[in-house]
């Protein structure tokens, strides 16, 4: 499996979307939207922004996706 290190963000208040870099080994805890200036912070249950509001999952949770599929 290949990780993907790019996630499209969207704004659960205004919609807004932007492609981000995600960081390899660190999981990103506050996102400000461009648009409206709403500080989005992760879900409960989720690790960061990425996995609660964008279109891929941080990597981290990729490699763990990953290894709960190899065992």
């Amino acid at each position: 499996m290949t990780i993907t290190l790019k996630s499209i963000i969207t704004c659960p208040v205004c919609a807004h979307q932007k492609e981000e870099n995600m960081p390899t080994y660190s999981c990103h805890f506050f996102y400000e939207c461009e648009k409206c200036h709403t500080v989005l912070r992760p879900k409960d249950g989720d690790c960061c922004i990425y996995c609660s509001y964008g279109s891929m999952p941080c990597p981290i949770a990729q490699k763990e996706e990953e290894k709960a599929l190899r065992e």
